[in-house]
């Protein structure tokens, strides 16, 4: 929609305009919406989505959380939010910030997520 940038494929267009792709965005959307419940921000019960790990001496962050195995097929796919994001959630490394939203937000920013990008 931008003039001059039709002949640009995506990737170029994001690295011109220093935006991040869309499957980043989503992914730091799906790792603050993760906070927020961890944290009970908002009106959703952690124990609908997450358990929280039993392993008390972990690498990382001590808010680990446990992966169920589902049998439910609806819940075997990455494309359900409380599996998808798991991984993701307990490879965040020390450097993220849990204190209080604004800087977990601003620390996980720092974090570099090509390791779970499909498209990188």
């Amino acid at each position: 929609m931008l003039p001059g940038f039709k002949t640009y494929c995506y990737d170029d267009r994001l690295s011109i305009l220093c935006l991040p792709s869309l499957e980043l965005r989503r992914l730091h959307i799906d790792l603050i919406m993760c906070y927020k419940i961890v944290y009970s921000i908002v009106d959703v019960k952690f124990d609908d989505f997450f358990k929280r790990s039993s392993v008390v001496a972990t690498r990382g962050h001590a808010f680990k959380l446990f992966k169920e195995h589902s049998t439910n097929n609806i819940r075997l796919g990455l494309a359900f939010f409380s599996q998808r994001i798991i991984y993701i959630w307990n490879a965040l490394p020390e450097i993220v910030d849990f204190s209080s939203l604004w800087s977990f937000k601003r620390t996980v920013k720092l974090v570099d997520f090509t390791s779970f990008l499909k498209c990188f």
